[in-house]
């Protein structure tokens, strides 16, 4: 039994009381205590004394940092006063990262969040973070506009493990720096790019197909430069593809959707919401692709696995030449759409107010409420 008195741990045992420091916890307990804590808890409790800091630094593995652990100089203080002469409490995400990444060597997971419009990080706190997280495999950098191509190739060169990265609305970026990124992070298996429109480019979409096989969802929401050879070189060489957001790419036709249909046959979420020159063609390609060369003998043993794989998410919203025939296909192809998990969603398409199937029923009752 364990109790607390005068600030020590108390131990009681075999009809006797042993004093002990709270630094004597063993480290399997201590991580176990900070599992449960919040990460603004967990960098203060690793400035308790060195070897909470020691253990903390070196077992922990998923850090999320935030404006809220910065606002309060006691915060930064407590935290890192055993952690060198670079600390200055100020209110600066920078000086933060600078601070104290380099003792958490062994995170898996690191992600920044916070209020407001303006960017966090700079160009040396990535490099920071990139020299010292060599085990790194999911970094949420988005909405950091200030960064810039050293940024990718620091990540590229000293976090090879990368299979997450959100870089969305970093729009600074280049295709240089993605072309580069993707040459050494190729166990990539999801990629944000929304907004960044000057590096999602058909290049940079190449080096990605060539290089990152393995890539499961990619974010190219507002990617305004990408083309139709773009999208195909990613359908080509990344056939595990089950998530693609092409959302306002003006330039993409219906080759781009055939080229998905029949080179990603785990397709469940595509979202071409604005893709304005999408037709019919597209859609006949979707309905079609998963029984296409498939023989009739074999297909009653790979029916309940095309339903549980197909299309989930369908977003044609403002695509406005499609036609009821070709949405139809795909809803009697696609019957996962019309669950409470599925969506397939048609608003501003005026053509597609005769689609008889439940998602247009629901769409009608929630723009037309009786």
């Amino acid at each position: 039994m364990s109790t607390m008195q005068g600030g020590k741990l108390m131990e009681f045992g075999g009809g006797r009381r042993v004093k002990r420091e709270w630094q004597d916890i063993q480290t399997e307990l201590l991580m176990k205590i900070v599992s449960l804590l919040d990460d603004r808890t967990v960098i203060v409790a690793s400035g308790v004394c060195s070897g909470w800091r020691n253990a903390i630094c070196s077992e922990l593995t998923h850090l999320s940092l935030s404006c809220c652990i910065i606002v309060s100089y006691y915060v930064v203080s407590v935290a890192f006063m055993n952690f060198g002469p670079h600390v200055r409490c100020t209110n600066n995400m920078n000086n933060l990262v600078l601070s104290i990444v380099p003792n958490f060597t062994n995170l898996r997971v690191l992600t920044f969040r916070k209020k407001g419009e303006q960017p966090l990080l700079d160009d040396k706190s990535v490099e920071t973070i990139a020299n010292n997280c060599h085990e790194l495999e999911d970094l949420d950098l988005s909405m950091n506009s200030r960064l810039g191509d050293r940024s990718l190739y620091a990540l590229a060169r000293g976090c090879p493990n990368l299979t997450n990265l959100n870089i969305s609305c970093c729009s600074a970026f280049s295709e240089h720096g993605l072309d580069f990124l993707s040459r050494y992070c190729r166990k990539l298996k999801m990629l944000n790019l929304f907004g960044c429109y000057k590096a999602a480019t058909n290049k940079a979409l190449k080096a990605i197909g060539d290089n990152c096989r393995q890539l499961e969802s990619i974010n190219l929401g507002r990617c305004y430069e990408v083309g139709d050879a773009g999208v195909k070189n990613l359908a080509y060489g990344c056939p595990h593809l089950s998530v693609i957001d092409l959302s306002e790419c003006f330039f993409i036709t219906d080759e781009s959707v055939i080229a998905l249909a029949n080179n990603c046959l785990h397709l469940r979420s595509l979202n071409l919401y604005y893709c304005i020159r999408i037709t019919d063609r597209a859609m006949y390609a979707l309905a079609h692709s998963r029984v296409k060369n498939k023989d009739e003998i074999l297909w009653e043993s790979v029916k309940s696995q095309y339903e549980e794989e197909g299309l989930m998410n369908l977003n044609i919203s403002q695509c406005k030449d499609l036609t009821p025939p070709a949405v139809h296909a795909i809803c009697d192809s696609f019957p996962a759409l019309h669950t409470c998990q599925g969506t397939l969603n048609m608003h501003g398409c005026l053509k597609l107010t005769s689609v008889h199937c439940a998602c247009a029923s629901q769409l009608h009752h929630a723009i037309h409420p009786a």
